[in-house]
């Protein structure tokens, strides 16, 4: 079974800036409406979900390059646990390379939030 890791650090900031300039148009590009329906706006929530995004595309190997944003999602389980949902291009490219299962951590300071995906 393969074994495929991602990783992704972004300063907090950043991405509080693009809302802030292209507002609904990136929210929507980018994030689904559970995952804004959770983050309530909370910019490192959404910047943490933005890194999960960009590692999630790592670890199928392609980056961000030939998937759309909601093609990867970022919900809570009943515990606040983070999961992968991979939708339309997204979960083709694992299929296509053979991971079925994904691990991820997110964590966030002041500044920088990071994202760290195992799948397999």
């Amino acid at each position: 079974m393969p074994l495929s890791v991602g990783v992704d650090v972004i300063e907090i900031a950043r991405v509080g800036a693009v809302i802030e300039r292209w507002q609904e148009k990136f929210l929507e590009r980018v994030y689904t409406p559970g995952e804004l329906r959770y983050c309530r706006g909370r910019i490192a929530e959404l910047a943490a979900r933005f890194a999960a995004k960009e590692a999630i595309s790592k670890a199928l190997g392609t980056g961000i390059r030939g998937l759309a944003w909601r093609d990867m999602e970022v919900v809570p389980d009943p515990l606040g646990k983070p999961l992968v949902r991979l939708h339309d291009r997204a979960l083709q490219r694992a299929k296509t390379i053979g991971l079925t299962e994904f691990a991820l951590s997110l964590s966030h300071s002041r500044e920088y939030a990071v994202a760290m995906v195992v799948a397999s």
